[in-house]
């Protein structure tokens, strides 16, 4: 009997969760592929501590194919769907040569991509938080700044050098400042020519208060501690535009800076545009099982899928509903070949929280609202919870343990070549013969 053959698109927490499922089911009568980008799932959650040096950037991603011994793994991207003949072209390798794989089922868990909303220079200039490159290419940016204003002949740059801008104060845009904030003050101590009051730590945030989605009392508790530690809010304004050196507000504002993370927005994969399939929001909308009517054998999930709540809205798009999603989707998937009846997706928030640095965090879990430490200690225990693979953990409680006792480090995650000769200019060592051979032969 043929198996059922089922792709997953897509290797965040939607996707990998489903895969996940499959994993713990082995159901033999289905062939499971997930296709994705990178060959590692990466727990976002913890991305800004990456950024600020307070874990290993290798902590918080675990191998897929660690995680994943029965489902098939792919790592590839996705080129295009033909919804009609079931196909999914791959482009994969060096030479990104193209593959073309068949499905009963396919699962769209695609995610978000950053979108700056056609703000002049923002494209060019603004840096991201969404992926492992950009949490590390944020760090070598603090670092390489330090270092520059800490010379002679930087004196001034200095203030565009040390100032550093975060647009949205959603969660990942609060995580993002307290983290650089802690980093920078930590770091200071080690640049004898720089002092505290040369930083400047500016948030932007269109709204009245940060964190809208945990209620104004816990925005207003977070305000003030990010205040009381040299972060500098500007609220009810956003970015107009960015130079090379000076950041533009809508309330009239020039900050001189030459560093802005944006972390204000994102859309649906550009790759659902081209699609024929219903949207809401220009995502896939779906029933409350997660299934696209009228396309059968069409699912989603996640960031790219609009989701009915039950009460006349949408789930919102977070890790935790996805996570869960997947899980369901996955036992869907298995119903359907069978015949059984599906299950709706029906759940609700458990909680919010958010680290806003110096060991300080708010959150709200079960209706409760939670500040200060015992926040940010509700914060890393439930996210180390939620954290892949025992080996991980215990990597990630080792980083933060050690940070109790060692400063941050101060080290750039460079992956240039290291520099290399070819020609007559170079010179074999004294005792090597004049058949050895060549430099430009040799391995690097």
């Amino acid at each position: 009997m043929s198996k059922t053959r089922i792709l997953i698109l897509g290797g965040g927490f939607g996707g990998v969760y489903a895969a996940l499922e499959f994993e713990k089911r082995r159901e033999a009568n289905f062939e499971v592929t997930l296709i994705s980008q990178e060959n590692f799932f990466l727990f976002t959650p913890m991305l800004h501590e990456v950024a600020a040096s307070d874990l290993d950037l290798t902590h918080i991603v675990n191998p897929i194919r660690k995680l994943l011994r029965h489902v098939r793994f792919f790592e590839g991207d996705v080129q295009s769907i033909d919804l009609a003949s079931r196909r999914v072209v791959i482009s994969h390798g060096f030479d990104q040569h193209i593959h073309t794989l068949d499905y009963d089922h396919v699962v769209f868990a695609l995610g978000s991509v950053t979108n700056f909303y056609n703000i002049p220079g923002l494209a060019v200039r603004a840096m991201t938080m969404k992926s492992l490159g950009d949490a590390m290419a944020l760090r070598n940016r603090l670092i390489e700044h330090l270092e520059e204003a800490d010379t002679e002949c930087a004196v001034k740059e200095r203030e565009s050098l040390l100032t550093f801008v975060v647009a949205g104060g959603g969660f990942a845009g609060v995580e993002i400042v307290g983290s650089i904030n802690d980093f920078l003050k930590d770091a200071l101590p080690y640049y004898p020519t720089l002092r505290p009051h040369m930083l400047r730590v500016v948030l932007v945030h269109p709204g009245d208060y940060i964190l809208p989605e945990l209620g104004e009392k816990l925005g207003r508790y977070a305000s003030r501690k990010l205040a009381e530690r040299g972060v500098e809010l500007r609220l009810n304004t956003k970015i107009k535009m960015i130079t090379p050196r000076e950041v533009e507000l809508t309330d009239g504002m020039s900050i001189e800076s030459l560093t802005l993370v944006w972390t204000a927005g994102t859309s649906p994969n550009p790759l659902l545009k081209g699609l024929a399939l219903p949207k809401e929001r220009n995502r896939l909308r779906v029933n409350d099982c997660l299934q696209v009517e009228g396309f059968p054998g069409v699912w989603a999930l996640g960031d790219c899928a609009m989701i009915p709540d039950g009460a006349g809205g949408w789930q919102p798009p977070t890790a935790q509903h996805a996570s869960r999603e997947g899980k369901l989707l996955a036992y869907n998937l298995v119903a359907k070949a069978r015949g059984a009846a599906l299950k709706p997706f029906t759940f609700k928030t458990l909680g919010l929280l958010a680290s806003i640095g110096r060991r300080t965090g708010v959150a709200r879990i079960m209706g409760y609202n939670f500040s200060g430490f015992v926040a940010w200690w509700l914060w890393r225990t439930i996210y180390l919870l939620k954290l892949p693979r025992f080996e991980k953990k215990l990597r990630v409680v080792l980083d933060w343990t050690l940070d109790v006792f060692f400063s941050k480090d101060l080290v750039q995650f460079l992956h240039e070549r290291s520099p290399v000769i070819s020609g007559a200019s170079a010179v074999p060592p004294a005792n090597e013969s004049s058949e050895a051979v060549p430099v430009a032969h040799q391995r690097p």
